[in-house]
């Protein structure tokens, strides 16, 4: 490879990176920050018996219990976390 290509493909490869940034970046954040979302309400519906939420059968939460224990932590944690105004905003 010449040095010609080879400032070619460094080039290319800046702009494609500039245009994600400028195009996919956020949605792509976005996307992230909602399938946390979805995870945390999936955890709160299964095992919600732990902070005192009756929504499923016990059976079925210690079916899906396997799934769920390296997650439990970081839910209790943000469930009970204390929220104000500018947790929406972020």
């Amino acid at each position: 490879m010449t040095e010609e290509q080879k400032r070619t493909a460094r080039w290319l490869e800046t702009v494609k990176s500039v245009l994600y940034g400028m195009a996919g970046h956020d949605m792509a954040r976005y996307a992230l920050k909602t399938r946390g979302s979805m995870e945390h309400l999936f955890i709160l519906i299964t095992m919600g018996d732990l902070l005192g939420v009756p929504i499923l059968p016990p059976y079925y939460s210690l079916r899906l219990l396997p799934y769920v224990v390296p997650q439990i932590s970081t839910w209790k944690r943000r469930m009970l976390r204390e929220k104000d105004l500018t947790d929406a905003l972020a």
